[in-house]
């Protein structure tokens, strides 16, 4: 066979886009152009790639075993790019990260710092919900994934680098800001805005209140902690969010913290990837970045709580790693 390296990355991009226009709009290719590249792909291989069923497109399995070539490929090239840009002692390279939303409000700090130190280092970064950033986990698009909550049903490498401690927050005036302790049953009659199903936070605040034998009474969904910041300060109910989330000066936003006993709800975020997967150099020192920032992000996110819930701040609110 003749295959070449350009018509794999090709058949790569449909897998990953779902569909040849996806990919051509993705590549910046005429459809058509694409599309010819890809018959010739499939005379080489003497079997079809793909069939579409309705409007759908699915890889066949000829399709599928040349996608997993040209990903492993892809990943080849990388590494070899950057173990010649070691040697070369290029500070360069390309970093591809996908988060998902929650990280959003310190992830972008992290980066632009870690850039200062390497200017020369091209950074991708993909925000988006947690469905999304999984099906990309999937499909190993990226080089690193950050969530909260790994997928259990995918062979992944997930490691521990920031607490990521949730709280219950209630627009400022409401009658349980003014108590110094708070039962969890204290919430029993109260309206929730919620994150979206599926996500993190989400899941770790319904496991936590079904630990303690609440169930939630939801009034909205919203898909950022932005909205769900700006709904409980216009009074349409109480939320958990993360420390990292909350703004400095939380008061200043209309938002009160409550100091519900057994709070902060203690969750991690995660660096993931696929089980397999090698980090390039500039991978290894992107996550020992991360690793020693860790702890000034604790240090911050401890005072702002602190500032914000100044009567209710115990030991047992910092979990251990």
């Amino acid at each position: 066979m003749h295959l070449t390296l350009h018509q794999l990355r090709l058949l790569l991009a449909v897998s990953r886009e779902g569909s040849v226009s996806g990919a051509a709009r993705a590549l910046h290719l005429a459809q058509p152009t694409l599309s010819a590249q890809l018959r010739q792909l499939a005379e080489q291989a003497g079997l079809p790639l793909y069939e579409m069923i309705g409007r759908r497109l699915h890889l066949t399995a000829a399709g599928e075993t040349l996608v997993a070539t040209a990903a492993r490929l892809e990943e080849e090239l990388q590494d070899l790019d950057a173990a010649l840009a070691q040697l070369r002692g290029d500070q360069g390279g390309k970093l591809r990260l996908a988060v998902v939303s929650t990280a959003e409000t310190f992830i972008p700090r992290l980066l632009g710092e870690f850039c200062r130190t390497r200017p020369a280092v091209e950074v991708s970064l993909v925000v988006q919900n947690r469905q999304t950033i999984l099906e990309r986990l999937a499909g190993n698009v990226d080089d690193l994934y950050i969530m909260t909550k790994p997928p259990p049903e995918q062979t992944v490498v997930a490691t521990r680098f920031l607490r990521n401690p949730l709280v219950v927050i209630a627009p400022a005036g409401h009658p349980l800001t003014g108590r110094k302790s708070l039962a969890i049953g204290d919430l029993a009659d109260e309206e929730f805005v919620l994150r979206e199903r599926g996500s993190g936070t989400r899941g770790a605040t319904e496991a936590f209140f079904a630990l303690h034998g609440q169930s939630l009474r939801p009034r909205m969904e919203l898909g950022s902690n932005e909205a769900v910041r700006q709904a409980v300060a216009g009074g349409l109910g109480i939320s958990v969010i993360s420390v990292h989330a909350l703004g400095a000066f939380p008061e200043s936003e209309g938002i009160a913290v409550l100091p519900v006993r057994e709070t902060p709800i203690p969750t991690f975020w995660k660096v993931v990837h696929p089980a397999g997967k090698r980090p390039t150099p500039l991978v290894r020192t992107f996550l020992e970045f991360l690793g020693a920032r860790a702890i000034a992000l604790e240090k911050q996110a401890e005072a702002r709580l602190a500032h914000a819930w100044a009567s209710y701040l115990g030991d047992s609110a910092w979990p251990e790693r």
